[in-house]
C-alpha cells in the first residue's frame, strides 16, 4: 500500500479513516478515489499493484498526533496615544543604581549587616535595593529602634525583602530571640522556606560564646550552635518543638496561632522578638482571618519588647491597620520596577486601559456601543492599539478564546512567559489544549528545549499518580495547567518548569492567584470570573500583579478579555476601589466566640477589666461601637458558659472548662469543637474496634463536610461493608434507608440545626470511606478516579488529616481519654504512610510511601535493614515495578527515565542508611541504661 502526504493509505479496496475528521458522505456521491485526491493537493493517486504480493500492505491508522490550530494573528494598530510609562524608560533609567546613591547598596554601613549575609543575597540577584525600600528602612526606625511597621507596595516591588532583612538583623544581633514569619498558604510557606534557608547559608548570630545546652533535635539539620535554624510549620506534626530548635518559624495562619498559644501556655513567649504578617489583608479573609486579628491581639496584649511587621499589595487602609498595631508606622510605595502596560480585549479587539478611570471610561464605551447595535451611540468609540484576527479553525470561532488563544500563542513563540487566568479547572485544561495545538509542535522545538520537556515528563512520570493524560500532551509543546486538582508535586515540578522556562505557558485557576509565585512577561484574564461569581477588586490585583518580571523582562502586560455579557460589570469592577480591610470578629463573622475563648484558656485575661483591656488591643475596637462591642462582649460571654467552655468562679474569675481548654489546645473552633466533643463522646460509649472506619470517621476533618457526596458510589460502598462496618455506620448515626434513598436522587434537608448536622455526619463519613482506601494502600490517583474527585483534593484531603489528626490526639489527651488518643495516633501513623501497619517502618524512608513500599516488601525487602544493605542496582528496578503506569518509551526515553529511578534508589538507600544507623545507636543507648 502506497501513502500519500497526509499519511492515507491509497489501495483500491480499502478506506482509511482519519480519526481527526469525519466527512459526512450523506446526499454525496463521491468515489475513494475522488476524495484522496483532493486530500492530496489535486495530484493523481497512485493505486498499489496487487499482483506484486511483496507490495501489498495491510492498511493502518494513521499516526495519532494532536491536530495543530492556526491562532488568529495579531496586528498593530499606529500609535496614537503618546508616550507610555514603558516607552519613557526606554529612553530614561528611572531606577537609580548604588553608584548613583550608596545607600542603595545593603553592604552600606547604615544597614549594619553582616557580610556573609549581603554576599548570600548577591549571590541570589540582590545586588542592590530600590530607593523606596531603602527609604523605609532607615526613615521609619525599623531597622534601628525596632518600631512596628505596616508597609505596602505593588506585587513584584521588593516588600518581602524589607522584612527579610528587618527579621534577619534582628534575629543576628539578638541571639535569644525568636521570629515567627506568617504566610497565608502551605506552597508560600514552602517557597519561603527554600529562598530562607539560602538567605541564611553559612550565616551566624552574634554571640560572645556558646551556649552549655548542646541538646539535638528533630529540627537541627545545619551548621554549628551559632547558625540561624529555619523551620517550617504547615500541617501536623507528631515533633513538639520549642524556641530551642529553632531561631525563625515559618508558618502558616492556624499554625502560627498555635505555636503562640503554646508558648503562652509555656511560659516561653518571652522569647519571641519579631513578627512578620506577609498578605496582611487577608486579616479580612471571613475563613480564616479572624485566627490571624485574634493571634496579634494576643502578642498586642504582652507587655515585651515585641516588634510586629505587617505588609500587603492590596491594602487601601494601612493606617488604620498602623494605628491597630500600637501605633505603627506606615509606610506607601506605588512603584513597580517594570511598567506594566494593561489592556482590554473584547471581540479580537485591543483596547488600552493603562488607568483604572480609562480601563472604566472603555469598557462603558464598548459597552454602550453594543447597546445600540443597530443604533448611533452618543459615545465616541474608544481607540484600538491592536486586531486579533479571527482563527479559521472551528474550535475557536468564539472571539473570546481565539483572543486568549491567539495572546497565548504570540507571547510563547516571541519566546516569553505567559499566565492565563480560568475561571475554572475544566477551562484551565481546556484552554491548555487548545494553546499547545497553536504552538509549535515537539518535532519543530530546538532540541535542547525538547529534551528539557521530555525530562519534566519523567518527572511527572515518576511521582506516585503517573502522568496526567492532558499534560502528557500540552508539556511537550510548553503549555501546562496549575490548579488544585493537581497533586503538590505535579504543581511543584510544573512551576519549576515554568521558572526555568521550559514551560512557557501556563493556564492557572484564579483562585491560585494569591497562592504562587510565577511571574509572567504576560497575563491573559480569560474572563473576571471565579466560578459564576466576579472576582473581587483584590483578587484581580494580584492577578494583574504578576506581569512583569524583574532582571528577566523589561516589561509586563496584561489583558482582560471578556465578552459582550462581562463588559458592564468588568467596568464597574476596574472602577471599584480596593475595600478597606476591617475586622472579622464584628457579629456578622466568626471569630469573636475563639478570641475570647483562647484569652481566657491561655490566661491572658482573665476578669471583666482584662477582658475589657484585651478587647481594647483588637482592630475591631478601632471600627465598631464601644457600647455595641461591650454588649457583644457580655454576650458571646454567656454564650460560651452556656456551651460549658468557660465558668465563673467565686471570686468573679473566668476558667476554660477542661472541655475549653482541649478545644483551644487542639486548634478547633468552639463550634467545630462542641460538634467533636459529641460525636467522640459517642465514640466511648459504642466503639467499633474491629474494624476501621470508626476511628477514621473520628479523624476525619471537620473541613470534609463541605464536600459533595456522589450518592451511587456512597450506596455501592456501603453494599459492600461487613457486619463490623455496618455498625460503625450504625453508630455515628448513618441510616442505609437515607443514603438509598439520595442514591435515588432524593434531597437531603438541611434547613434546622439539626438537619445541618445529621448533613454533616453523612459528609464527614463519605470523606472517611477515601481515608479507608488511601490508609489501605490505594493510590492517590486510583481513589480520585473511584470517587470521581481531582487527585489534588484527595491528596488534600490527606494533608489536612495529619494536622486534624494532630489536633484530635490533643484534645483527647486534654480530655483524658488516653486509649482513644492511642488509637488516633496508631492510625495516624498509617494515613501518613499510606499504608497497613506492616510498612510503617518502611514508610519512614523517603520515597517509600504506600503502594511502594508494598512492592518492596513483596520484593523481600522488609525491614530498613534489608534496604540499607541493598545496592542500588537492586533497588531501582523496585521501583520501577511501582510506577502506577507501565511506560512505553523509546531507548533514549528510557535511559533517561531510568537514570531518574536510580537517582531516586539512591536517595533511598542513604535514607534508609541513617534511620538503621539512628535505630542502632538507640538500641545500644538502651542496653547501657540497663
Amino acid at each position: 500500500m502506497a501513502r500519500n502526504g497526509n499519511g492515507f493509505g491509497t489501495t483500491y479496496h480499502s478506506t482509511t479513516i482519519n480519526s481527526h475528521t469525519s466527512v459526512s458522505r450523506a446526499g454525496v456521491k463521491r468515489t475513494l478515489d475522488d476524495f484522496q485526491e483532493r486530500q492530496n493537493g489535486g495530484k493523481p493517486v497512485v493505486l498499489a499493484d496487487i499482483t506484486n504480493r511483496s507490495e501489498f500492505r495491510r492498511p493502518a491508522l494513521p499516526t495519532n498526533r494532536p491536530r495543530a490550530l492556526k491562532a488568529g494573528e495579531i496586528h498593530d494598530v499606529v500609535d496614537t496615544q503618546g508616550p507610555s510609562e514603558y516607552s519613557q524608560r526606554r529612553a530614561l533609567a528611572l531606577t537609580p543604581s548604588a553608584t548613583s546613591n550608596p545607600l542603595l547598596d545593603l553592604s552600606h554601613p547604615a544597614y549594619g549587616l553582616p557580610n556573609q549575609l549581603t554576599q548570600n543575597l548577591a549571590s541570589l540577584g540582590i545586588k542592590s535595593i530600590y530607593p523606596w525600600q531603602s527609604e523605609c528602612l532607615l526613615r521609619s526606625g525599623a531597622l534601628e529602634r525596632g518600631v512596628n511597621l505596616v508597609y505596602t507596595a505593588p506585587t513584584g516591588g521588593g516588600k518581602s525583602l524589607i522584612a527579610d532583612i528587618l527579621m534577619l538583623k534582628k534575629i543576628i544581633e539578638n541571639p535569644e530571640t525568636k521570629a515567627l514569619l506568617v504566610l497565608p498558604y502551605v506552597a508560600l510557606v514552602q517557597e519561603k522556606l527554600r529562598w530562607l534557608r539560602k538567605v541564611v547559608e553559612g550565616l551566624s548570630k552574634i554571640t560572645e560564646e556558646t551556649g552549655n545546652d548542646q541538646r539535638q533535635t528533630h529540627f537541627r539539620t545545619r551548621g554549628d550552635e551559632n547558625s540561624v535554624k529555619v523551620v517550617g510549620f504547615f500541617g501536623g506534626s507528631k515533633t513538639k518543638a520549642t524556641w530551642h530548635d529553632m531561631d525563625i518559624a515559618v508558618c502558616t495562619i492556624e499554625k502560627a496561632n498555635s505555636l503562640v498559644n503554646a508558648a503562652l501556655d509555656e511560659v516561653t513567649v518571652g522569647k519571641l522578638g519579631v513578627v512578620v504578617m506577609d498578605e496582611l489583608h487577608m486579616i479580612d479573609d471571613e475563613s480564616r482571618g479572624y485566627i490571624l486579628e485574634l493571634m496579634v491581639t494576643k502578642l498586642l496584649s504582652l507587655d515585651q519588647n515585641l516588634q510586629l511587621i505587617g505588609m500587603s499589595a492590596t491594602l487601601n487602609n494601612a493606617e488604620l491597620l498602623a494605628k491597630w498595631l500600637a501605633n505603627a508606622k506606615f509606610y506607601v510605595s506605588r512603584y513597580r520596577p517594570v511598567p506594566v502596560e494593561e489592556h482590554l480585549v473584547f471581540d479580537n479587539v485591543v483596547y488600552p486601559a493603562s488607568s483604572s478611570s480609562r480601563f472604566y471610561k472603555t469598557a462603558t464605551q464598548l459597552n454602550a456601543q453594543t447597546q445600540t447595535q443597530n443604533h448611533l451611540s452618543t459615545q465616541a468609540k474608544p481607540e484600538a492599539c491592536r486586531i486579533i484576527q479571527q482563527s479559521e479553525s472551528k474550535e475557536l470561532n468564539n472571539p473570546l478564546i481565539n483572543s486568549v488563544i491567539s495572546l497565548a500563542n504570540e507571547t510563547a513563540r516571541s519566546g516569553y512567559g505567559a499566565l492565563v487566568f480560568c475561571s475554572s479547572r475544566t477551562g484551565c485544561e481546556r484552554d491548555a489544549e487548545l494553546i499547545s495545538m497553536a504552538l509549535p509542535q515537539p518535532h519543530e522545538v530546538e532540541p535542547l528545549i525538547a529534551d528539557r520537556r521530555n525530562e519534566l515528563l519523567n518527572d511527572l512520570r515518576s511521582t506516585n499518580t503517573g502522568l496526567d493524560q492532558i499534560l502528557e500532551k500540552t508539556v511537550p509543546v510548553g503549555v501546562a495547567f496549575h490548579h488544585a486538582g493537581l497533586t503538590t508535586e505535579e504543581r511543584d515540578l510544573i512551576a519549576t518548569a515554568y521558572d526555568q522556562g521550559i514551560i512557557k505557558v501556563i493556564v492557572a485557576t484564579c483562585s491560585l492567584a494569591a497562592g504562587i509565585n510565577l511571574p509572567a512577561r504576560r497575563v491573559i484574564l480569560h474572563g473576571a470570573q471565579i466560578g459564576a461569581d466576579l472576582v473581587g477588586p483584590s483578587m484581580l490585583r494580584q492577578m494583574r500583579g504578576r506581569a512583569g518580571r524583574k532582571g528577566k523582562d523589561e516589561i509586563g502586560e496584561t489583558y482582560l478579555c471578556c465578552q459582550k455579557s462581562d463588559l458592564e460589570a468588568v467596568a464597574e469592577l476596574m472602577e471599584a476601589e480596593l475595600p478597606s480591610v476591617e475586622s472579622c470578629l464584628v457579629p456578622g463573622k466568626r471569630g469573636i466566640k475563639r478570641a475570647l475563648l483562647e484569652v481566657i484558656a491561655t490566661k491572658l485575661a482573665i476578669n471583666d477589666e482584662s477582658i475589657d483591656d484585651y478587647m481594647k488591643k483588637t482592630l475591631l475596637y478601632h471600627s465598631i461601637n464601644h457600647d455595641e462591642l461591650a454588649k457583644m462582649v457580655k454576650s458571646t460571654m454567656s454564650d460560651l458558659q452556656e456551651s460549658q467552655l468557660l465558668y465563673r468562679t467565686n471570686d468573679s474569675e473566668f476558667r476554660a472548662t477542661l472541655l475549653g481548654e482541649a478545644i483551644v489546645a487542639s486548634s478547633l473552633t468552639p463550634e467545630d469543637g462542641l460538634f467533636i466533643h459529641r460525636e467522640l463522646r459517642k465514640a466511648l460509649q459504642a466503639f467499633v474496634m474491629d474494624g476501621e472506619m470508626h476511628v477514621l470517621y473520628s479523624f476525619t476533618p471537620v473541613q470534609a463536610a463541605q464536600i459533595n457526596i456522589n450518592w451511587q458510589i456512597f450506596r455501592k460502598e456501603m453494599d459492600g461493608f461487613d457486619e463490623s462496618n455496618l455498625r460503625a455506620m450504625d453508630f455515628v448515626g448513618l441510616k442505609p434507608s437515607i443514603i438509598n434513598k439520595m442514591a435515588l436522587g432524593g434531597t437531603m434537608k438541611e434547613s434546622t440545626e439539626q438537619e445541618i448536622e445529621t448533613a454533616r455526619i453523612y459528609r464527614r463519613f463519605y470523606s472517611a470511606l477515601q481515608l479507608r482506601d488511601l490508609c489501605n494502600e490505594m493510590p492517590i490517583h486510583a481513589v480520585a478516579r473511584k470517587y470521581d474527585i481531582p487527585r489534588g483534593i484527595v491528596q488534600n484531603l490527606a494533608q489536612t488529616c495529619h494536622g486534624f489528626a494532630a489536633g484530635m490526639i490533643k484534645f483527647c489527651e486534654r480530655m483524658n481519654w488516653g486509649a482513644l488518643a492511642a488509637v488516633l495516633d496508631h492510625f495516624s501513623d498509617r494515613l501518613r504512610a499510606g499504608a497497613k501497619s506492616d510498612l510503617l517502618a518502611l514508610a519512614e524512608i523517603t520515597f517509600v510511601k504506600s503502594r511502594t513500599a508494598r512492592v518492596f516488601w513483596e520484593n523481600g525487602f522488609k525491614t530498613v535493614a534489608a534496604i540499607a544493605a541493598a545496592d542500588v542496582k537492586d533497588i531501582w528496578p523496585v521501583l520501577l515495578q511501582a510506577q502506577p503506569k507501565k511506560l512505553k518509551l523509546s531507548g533514549p526515553e528510557e535511559e533517561k527515565y531510568c537514570e531518574k529511578l536510580i537517582n531516586k534508589a539512591n536517595v533511598i538507600s542513604a535514607c534508609a542508611t541513617r534511620l538503621w544507623e539512628k535505630q542502632m545507636r538507640d538500641e545500644l543507648e538502651e542496653e547501657m541504661e540497663y
